[in-house]
């Protein structure tokens, strides 16, 4: 009898602890180091959500939600948004149906305050923490950013050595102009750089101590990232 109880509890211990097949995603680097890009891809190979903090904010102020209303308070003052908001406008989203069974964060977290808030967030819903970081340089950030190229009337993106137009400053598809993004100039690159040494580095040195942080050498060619990528979060893929 004393054999079965241990053998029973056990097995309850066992169906008891939290299921960690279910994958949460984060994706870190600096700003051009290519994450947007790769979470997108990542999102339709793992039929995972892709949270975009980016995408939340615009479809609550679309939509009029109450914590849409709260955000629109804030830009329309020409603030930033708070932690407290943004943090519970993220929850809101996590806590829909097709997040259960995973989801890839991009945008999120850019502070350390937000990754420690998520992480407690992950003690109450608990799934499997995979942290990759994008390692790019600097030069190769400023080169990437820089060289950016939309076109004005179909927004489509070149870039002036990777992806350059058939011809020079002209759309291939539209024929229209290309421009620079007044935010793709060397010294707001080097600004938003600062900004991320200062305020989103340092999540990278948070994750280390609460789980792996997988290095992705960002450099190498979208398809050769994703494949990195892939062994990591799916080895099986």
């Amino acid at each position: 009898m004393r054999h079965l109880l241990i053998l029973l509890l056990g097995i309850f211990t066992f169906m008891s602890q939290p299921a960690f097949s279910s994958p949460v995603i984060i994706l870190l680097g600096p700003p051009g180091s290519g994450k947007g890009t790769q979470a997108v891809r990542i999102s339709q190979k793992l039929a995972i959500p892709h949270i975009s903090t980016g995408d939340i904010f615009r479809y609550n102020i679309k939509n009029a939600t109450p914590l849409g209303l709260k955000v629109k308070e804030y830009l329309d003052a020409g603030k930033l948004v708070p932690d407290s908001v943004t943090l519970e406008m993220l929850f809101d989203r996590l806590n829909k149906d097709d997040c259960k069974n995973g989801y890839l964060l991009d945008g999120v977290p850019r502070t350390v305050a937000q990754a420690e808030a998520i992480q407690e967030y992950l003690k109450a819903h608990p799934h499997k923490l995979l942290v990759c970081n994008l390692v790019v340089s600097d030069a190769e950030i400023l080169k990437r950013i820089t060289g950016r190229r939309s076109c004005t009337a179909c927004n489509k993106i070149y870039h002036i050595e990777s992806a350059p137009p058939m011809q020079k400053e002209t759309c291939d598809i539209c024929k229209g102009p290309l421009t620079q993004r007044t935010d793709d100039t060397p010294a707001v690159v080097e600004e938003r750089l600062k900004a991320y040494y200062s305020q989103t580095k340092p999540v990278e040195d948070f994750y280390k101590k609460v789980s792996q942080v997988h290095d992705v050498d960002g450099a190498q060619s979208s398809d050769q990232v994703f494949n990195s990528l892939l062994k990591i979060l799916s080895p099986s893929a």
